[in-house]
């Protein structure tokens, strides 16, 4: 019996069947490189959402009156509360952390430890950055409070949802009830927010109960405007290399794609083979990068969607 022996990296292989899978250990090798840097990311977006909710809080949504959405805005309600009628006050980064914890533990049995884990991570840095970053007042006009304070929180929220991180609070409801249920809580976002809304009037006085409102519109439109992940498109595609295009577009992205044969070019009556698919916005850079790889000829069109109807496949949080 012949032995051979390699070294790679301080580990030495032998194999007597001639063979060693080198592309095997250097593809794990790859994959722990990549799995390093999602992490090290989802670290990093988690404490930028941290500081731009903290500034939100700090300089915009405190000194103009103006209560956010969700348990955020539940957690400045509190203070509020207490600051008025008890002896103590509770601080909106305290009670963001506590309303936080009970859907944590639902999020780590219901959702996934990772998942909650990093959740944790973002509510616990938010937290920590509303306590320690010092308020500046630059100015107290509710208006401009709620538009700049909605449209700095928007960035942040958008920015950690594209990390596939969540801010925690109604986010973790919504996904327990939609895998339980197949049902959104789109009646519950709403009654809890409008809650808010009115709080924030009966609080400071009801003009402040519309800039609030506008400031959740304003939060709600950033935040679209950055997390594209959930915008839908479909995507028509005129090509004369189908079999090409879509192994290329499904190496990219996972995507079914519907095939209509027999279309014919008006100009030079060449056979040509029209595709169908619905991507997310967030694919589409994938998708133009997929499609100059097998035909850079090809035509594509590409339209938003406002609802999909059946199986769409959507990575689920972990």
């Amino acid at each position: 019996m012949t032995f051979y022996f390699f070294k790679i990296e301080n580990v030495i292989l032998w194999n007597d069947n001639n063979q060693i899978d080198l592309e095997g250990i250097y593809m794990g090798d790859v994959h722990k490189v990549i799995r390093r840097h999602q992490i090290l990311t989802k670290i990093s977006t988690a404490f930028i959402y941290a500081v731009l909710v903290s500034i939100a809080m700090n300089f915009f949504w405190t000194p103009g009156h103006i209560y956010s959405s969700g348990v955020t805005g539940f957690a400045q309600l509190l203070t509020t509360l207490t600051h008025r009628y008890t002896s103590f006050t509770l601080s909106t980064a305290a009670g963001l952390l506590v309303l936080n914890i009970p859907l944590l533990f639902l999020a780590w049995k219901s959702i996934g430890h990772q998942f909650a884990i990093f959740t944790f991570l973002s509510v616990f840095l938010a937290s920590t950055m509303i306590k320690v970053l010092h308020p500046m007042t630059l100015t107290t006009d509710p208006l401009i409070c709620a538009l700049f304070g909605g449209a700095v929180n928007g960035f942040g929220t958008g920015l950690a949802l594209k990390n596939q991180i969540s801010t925690g609070g109604l986010d973790i409801l919504g996904i327990v009830i939609q895998r339980k249920t197949g049902k959104s809580i789109g009646t519950i976002n709403i009654a809890f927010n409008a809650f808010i809304i009115l709080s924030a009037g009966f609080m400071y006085g009801w003009p402040y109960a519309f800039y609030s409102a506008i400031g959740l519109l304003v939060n709600a439109k950033v935040m679209d405007m950055t997390y594209t992940r959930q915008q839908r498109m479909e995507v028509m595609i005129i090509t004369s290399m189908p079999k090409t295009v879509i192994d290329s577009v499904q190496n990219h992205m996972r995507r079914g794609i519907t095939i209509v044969h027999h279309a014919e070019g008006a100009y030079n009556h060449q056979p040509k083979t029209v595709l169908f698919t619905v991507i997310s916005r967030y694919e589409k850079n994938e998708l133009d990068e997929a499609l100059k790889e097998s035909d850079p000829n090809a035509f594509a069109v590409a339209v938003d969607v406002d609802a999909v109807f059946g199986h769409f496949y959507e990575n689920k949080p972990k």
